[in-house]
């Protein structure tokens, strides 16, 4: 088992204050290193070629990944891109942000990861998904990357990252501090590249420097063979292909600017495939992620990290602490900086992930905890009847598969699942990682079920999860049942606007918030 996470009750608000006094501004006349935070969006890991893709689908991210070191068990949090952003740059699960759906907190009462490195002395700038990446208003960013002397640049077309990465490194070489962007690539997004959000193809400027055919595609085994799945994922490969180029022209510049000796690179998907059984879930594919560092002086090229569990939450403090930067006290997640350089670290053998809200504010809450080997999963929204809401139902592929579910026995099982799921979820991700039979009635894994639940109470009672008793009391339908009507509710009342206490879903029900929040919200 994992020890605790160290946690300080501090009021949030107090810290922000105390923390940016106490971050020592960077001296201009000393050598500090950029860096540059690379993610693409929605790409599953298994989809990058130095990640086991059989097709030549990332030249570009294989050459980042052979100059740097990949890790093998990275995960991100959520299968939703603005929570997830939002957790990669806080180091805060979303329970303790607020940012638990598409929504932002507007008077966010923690330090963020633009305070943090501006108040470094670094110059901050960022291109696309700006405010799936920030947690309030007015942004905090020193540029929006985003719109060029030319007006906004089109997030599908590669040359615009190349101007982005251009801009951002002169405007920090003006401000005379070192630079530190977030370029933010759109594909493989959808819409998928030769196509429109419904599916429907078009001529598409923005041509791959490879596409490819239906029969070619490798097919997840979480889907199944099918010409229209084919199709789609012939679209969304070269639609991965595409975002390869757009990551090609952003190293390319700084290549260009003989900055590679001086800047770390950090490179990772916000989540899965957006297609069924991957993106909006929290099945191993969800949340696997290509995460690959290069850290001039740190990493090692060409190396793997087949040790460590690491996950987003811990990606901010490893930056903080690896650049010398004092680190907030109240984060959920913990540096993972010897494994950069090489070195074990204890404590690295599980994972939390979650999911909350879609973008229509569909109350689906999961919970998981995965190992190298196993994944528990629990779904207190499922009682066969509720309906999951994603917006991979709009897919060629879902429509696939309630097709045939009609004549298929197994794909209707497999429609079923996937659409009203079942409370407890076990996986044997080593042999099963596509998580196609569920081991939570065997009672060859009793006790692997009996440790992997314990973890998830111990990581819900120490991150504060709101979540926890609707664990605890699990076999109550009729509780858990009343709780997901009232976290819907509260969703459906909010609108676009969100409560300023992460904790008000539970709160208006009278229930006793964690003490650590109830310090945040009352100094």
């Amino acid at each position: 088992m994992l020890m605790p996470l160290a946690r300080c009750v501090i009021c949030a608000i107090a810290l922000t204050a105390v923390f940016l006094a106490i971050v020592p501004p960077l001296n201009a006349a000393e050598e500090h290193p950029n860096l540059l935070l690379i993610t693409v969006d929605d790409m599953s890991c298994d989809s990058v070629g130095a990640f086991g893709c059989p097709l030549p689908t990332t030249p570009n991210i294989d050459r980042l990944a052979e100059s740097g070191l990949r890790y093998a068990h990275a995960h991100v949090q959520t299968g939703s891109c603005f929570p997830s952003r939002n957790v990669l740059l806080s180091g805060r699960y979303s329970h303790n942000t607020g940012v638990e759906g598409f929504y932002q907190v507007p008077n966010a009462t923690y330090p963020h990861f633009v305070d943090l490195m501006q108040s470094a002395g670094y110059f901050v700038g960022i291109f696309g998904k700006v405010s799936h990446s920030t947690p309030y208003s007015p942004y905090g960013w020193d540029v929006d990357l985003t719109s060029g002397d030319e007006g906004k640049l089109h997030i599908k077309n590669p040359e615009s990252y190349e101007t982005s990465t251009r801009r951002g490194i002169a405007l920090a070489k003006q401000a005379g501090k070192p630079f530190c962007l977030n370029i933010n690539v759109s594909d493989p997004h959808k819409p998928f590249y030769g196509t429109t959000n419904n599916n429907t193809a078009t001529d598409d400027p923005f041509v791959p420097t490879a596409v490819f055919s239906p029969s070619e595609v490798p097919i997840p085994a979480f889907l199944f063979d099918d010409p229209d799945i084919r199709l789609e994922l012939a679209r969304y490969y070269a639609s991965v292909r595409r975002a390869d180029d757009c990551v090609g022209r952003i190293l390319s510049v700084l290549h260009e600017a003989n900055l590679d000796e001086n800047t770390i690179v950090v490179f990772l998907s916000d989540h899965g495939m957006p297609l069924p059984f991957a993106k909006t879930g929290v099945w191993f594919h969800s949340t696997h992620t290509p995460l690959i560092v290069r850290w001039p002086g740190k990493t090692k090229a060409g190396s793997v990290d087949q040790d460590h569990m690491v996950s987003a939450v811990d990606l901010l403090p490893t930056l903080l602490e690896g650049l010398g930067l004092a680190c907030p006290q109240d984060l959920d997640g913990r540096s993972f900086l010897p494994t950069i350089t090489g070195q074990p670290q204890a404590n690295r053998d599980v994972v939390y992930t979650f999911h909350n809200e879609n973008s229509g504010r569909n109350r689906s809450p999961m919970r998981s905890v995965q190992t190298k080997q196993f994944g528990y999963i629990f779904n207190p929204w499922s009682d066969g009847q509720r309906v999951f809401r994603t917006a991979t139902t709009g897919t060629l592929s879902y429509r696939t598969m309630q097709r045939r579910a009609a004549s298929d026995s197994a794909i209707a099982a497999r429609l079923d699942l996937f659409e009203h799921r079942v409370p407890e979820e076990l996986y044997d991700y080593e042999h099963d990682p596509a998580a196609l039979h569920n081991l939570i009635d065997d009672p060859a894994y009793a006790d692997v079920l009996k440790e992997l639940r314990e973890e998830m109470q111990r990581i819900m009672e120490t991150s504060h999860d709101p979540l926890l008793e609707l664990f605890q009391r699990r076999k109550d339908a009729a509780f858990v049942s009343a709780e997901i009507d009232a976290l819907q509710a509260e969703a459906d009342a909010r609108g676009g606007k969100r409560k300023n206490a992460p904790q008000a879903n539970r709160q208006s029900q009278g229930k006793k918030p964690p003490q650590n929040q109830q310090l945040r919200q009352n100094k």
